[in-house]
């Protein structure tokens, strides 16, 4: 599932391709991809409507629209297992796995391409309010220990899911998680409540190291699905120590990877080189 870095990689992209430019309307090759909304009331909701700007909250892609009828008109997208967001040239017929087209204005679609169907793209009047509750964002000029500590709560629950949590923290996903946990060295099973003030800004230091330079790479494609909208691979998953190579030798000590499952998720670290705090007593 695309994360935080092939999100904002797709945002940097689209962004100054599609800023002022006019949507004429919609065309929906598979309605169960609005989430329930009506492929007429999507096509009503864009038509004239204008481009404002392009930006991500968490996984989400953000596409504001020009409607003084409304407090914060959008478009909501989230990728899931295999969106993505292609601008095709006129002329260009739609591939097989289109899903939503937004006609855009002199020419051209904005298309949502999605082989696996789990995707989904809403037109919204209020995208502050539509969107989920969301923890911070891990690249915010405010995020760090006291921040992460105040969102992880000093629960007893094990790490890595916590991290997993949008209410906890927004973006993360499997892959960035085991990274940065790695740097931190803190195993993923530690509970949140074993966090002193120096694990805190040690993981928070990770999180953002490990997202700026994936994001610098245009994220991971750790196989085909993910292509940046430009059809380009990422390249971060050369760079991956620990995610997707268990069994293999740790790049710091050696020591052979560990995969093992938590909360039904994929999890890699170093039995070595992670810590694995207790909660602290209150």
């Amino acid at each position: 599932m695309p994360e935080l870095p092939e999100v904002e990689t797709a945002v940097r992209w689209l962004g100054p391709r599609l800023c002022g430019r006019t949507l004429l309307g919609a065309r929906v090759a598979w309605a169960r991809t609005l989430g329930g909304q009506r492929p007429a009331a999507l096509n009503r909701a864009v038509a004239g409507r204008a481009v404002r700007g392009v930006s991500r909250r968490a996984k989400w892609i953000r596409i504001d629209l020009d409607d003084p009828a409304h407090p914060a008109p959008a478009v909501l997208v989230h990728l899931r297992m295999s969106g993505r967001l292609v601008i095709a040239p006129a002329g260009v017929p739609p591939g097989p796995h289109v899903r939503v087209s937004l006609l855009l204005a002199g020419g051209g679609r904005l298309d949502f391409v999605d082989a696996r169907k789990f995707g989904r793209l809403r037109q919204v009047g209020d995208a502050d309010a539509a969107l989920p509750d969301l923890g911070p964002e891990p690249l915010a000029p405010g995020f760090g220990g006291p921040q992460l500590g105040a969102a992880l709560g000093g629960r007893r629950a094990r790490l890595k899911p916590l991290l997993l949590d949008q209410r906890v923290v927004a973006g993360l996903g499997n892959i960035y998680t085991d990274e940065a946990l790695f740097r931190a060295r803190l195993d993923p099973r530690t509970p949140a409540a074993g966090l002193g003030p120096s694990a805190l800004d040690a993981l928070c230091a990770a999180i953002r190291a490990v997202l700026t330079e994936a994001i610098a790479a245009q994220g991971s494609s750790i196989d085909a699905s993910y292509r940046t909208p430009a059809g380009e691979p990422g390249r971060f998953q050369e760079r991956l120590a620990v995610y997707g190579r268990g069994g293999e030798p740790c790049p710091l000590c050696q020591t052979a990877i560990r995969r093992v499952l938590l909360a039904q998720r994929a999890t890699h670290f170093c039995p070595r080189c992670q810590r694995r705090a207790r909660a602290r007593r209150r």
